[in-house]
């Protein structure tokens, strides 16, 4: 049995990540749907913003690759 040590340290890894879970708030169905719905908003008007910018230098179509 050459694994016990590399058992009682998962073991004590897994605790201390279940504890650094245990404390952070859930958020509530409601606040995260909030939070969807503006995170949406806020792409669509950059989305919007980069198709305007492309049209008024002339480019009126798709981009070609690069982020």
């Amino acid at each position: 049995m050459t694994r016990g040590n590399q058992r009682e340290t998962d073991r004590a890894k897994a605790q201390k990540k279940a504890a650094a879970a245990k404390g952070k708030p859930k958020e509530s169905a409601a606040s995260l749907q909030k939070r969807r719905e503006q995170d949406a908003q806020i792409l669509r008007e950059k989305q919007q913003k980069k198709l305007e910018e492309e049209k008024a230098a002339g480019g009126g179509g798709s981009s070609s690759g690069g982020k």
